[in-house]
C-alpha cells in the first residue's frame, strides 16, 4: 500500500469531517475495525459526519 490509512483519511476529510459511511468502507477495505478507524479519527482531530445512527450531524 502506497499510503497509510491516516493519509487516506486526511485526504478524504472535508472541513475536519468525514462521513460515517466512508469510515465503514475504509474499515472494510483496509481490514481494520471500525473502533480502530475511530481511534485514528480522534488522533487526527477529524469528526464523523452524517452518522448512520443519527448520533453525529
Amino acid at each position: 500500500m502506497d499510503k497509510n490509512i491516516e493519509e487516506i483519511i486526511k485526504e478524504m476529510a472535508r472541513d475536519g469531517k468525514i462521513p460515517c459511511a466512508v469510515c465503514f468502507k475504509l474499515a472494510e477495505k483496509y481490514n481494520i475495525s471500525k473502533k480502530e478507524v475511530g481511534k485514528i479519527l480522534n488522533r487526527l482531530g477529524i469528526k464523523v459526519s452524517q452518522c448512520q445512527l443519527g448520533l453525529f450531524k
